[in-house]
């Protein structure tokens, strides 16, 4: 299951495996592995890497396709709440 998109950020801003090492103080092994989603940095590394690269943390974490997300919205919740209150009357 791919969890960070940091291939996709340290890609898109040409962030290579030993720079990233060498300022967080961690091996390159370490890194390749974020990277290639095999580990994930701790909250406070995802922190430090989106200050590092000025970008906001959630760009760093895979997002949802809410277009294609079939769970019910709070909407959908409010009106089937509203319809079973109007039948009880």
């Amino acid at each position: 299951m791919k969890l960070n998109r940091l291939k996709e950020v340290f890609d898109e801003f040409g962030v290579k495996n030993r720079t990233l090492a060498t300022i967080l103080n961690k091996s390159e092994s370490t890194i390749s592995l974020w990277r290639n989603n095999k580990r994930q940095p701790s909250l406070e590394e995802f922190h430090i890497i989106s200050k590092l690269l000025r970008v906001n943390i959630h760009e760093l974490i895979e997002s949802t396709n809410w277009e294609n997300d079939n769970s019910i919205t709070y909407k959908e919740i409010s009106e089937k709440i509203n319809k079973i209150r109007i039948k009880k009357i």
